[in-house]
């Protein structure tokens, strides 16, 4: 149905709430520089009014920390731009602090903890290889 595949690659040694956390600003990342994938709000038999949602189904994968750099530096050889969270967004408590941080690091040192990607559903495949259907 779809061309494109999103997917969520967490480090697989994240406690709960980090995994939550890092999943939703990692999808705000993807609906900002994919718009088209807001679909219409929601409105239930009382005429409630709710929030649009993703049109297209999201998977969330699992990774250790050798696999979440192979898929960072997969996500960059094919120039796919990227959601990404580094483990020292956490000490961060705003938008500006956690750019600062991420700043400070470069592809080869990052210790990425999450990484979100749209594309064509062969190159997520590609990049995404040896990660693993979250738990």
């Amino acid at each position: 149905m779809f061309d494109t595949k999103i997917a969520v690659v967490l480090r697989n040694n994240l406690a709960g709430w980090q995994k939550l956390n890092v999943t939703a600003f990692l999808m705000t990342g993807i609906a900002g520089r994919h718009p088209e994938i807001i679909g219409e709000a929601y409105r239930d038999r009382a005429g409630n009014l709710y929030n649009p949602l993703s049109i297209q189904p999201i998977i969330v994968l699992s990774a250790d920390e050798a696999t979440m750099s192979a898929v960072h530096r997969r996500a960059l050889e094919r120039d796919i731009t990227s959601s990404l969270f580094i483990e020292e967004m956490f000490a961060t408590g705003h938008d500006a602090a956690n750019r600062a941080v991420f700043a400070e690091f470069a592809p080869e040192d990052a210790k990425v903890v999450g990484i979100a990607l749209r594309a064509e559903k062969k190159i997520v495949d590609k990049i995404t290889k040896g990660a693993t259907m979250q738990h």
